[in-house]
């Protein structure tokens, strides 16, 4: 059983790109709630959610291209 290390090496970057996004996102959400009197209130918390969904979407994308890479393999 091989393992394609390039498709592999883009995995994992996606899994690195989505790390930050897992704690700014929620941080951003609860940014947003402590001040619903602001009038950017709804874009703070628009702006969170979309950031969360940017994570979650890059931790299946990693989760996705790792997994392919491990099954397979060097087909060439």
């Amino acid at each position: 059983m091989a393992t394609n290390k390039s498709i592999l090496a883009k995995g994992i970057k996606y899994l690195a790109a989505a790390l930050p996004l897992l704690f700014v996102g929620p941080v951003v959400i609860t940014s947003a709630f402590k001040n619903e009197k602001h009038p950017l209130y709804v874009y703070i918390l628009i702006l969170g959610i979309i950031i969360g969904f940017a994570a979650m979407f890059l931790i299946f994308k990693g989760i996705t291209t790792i997994l392919k890479s491990l099954f397979d393999g060097d087909k060439n």
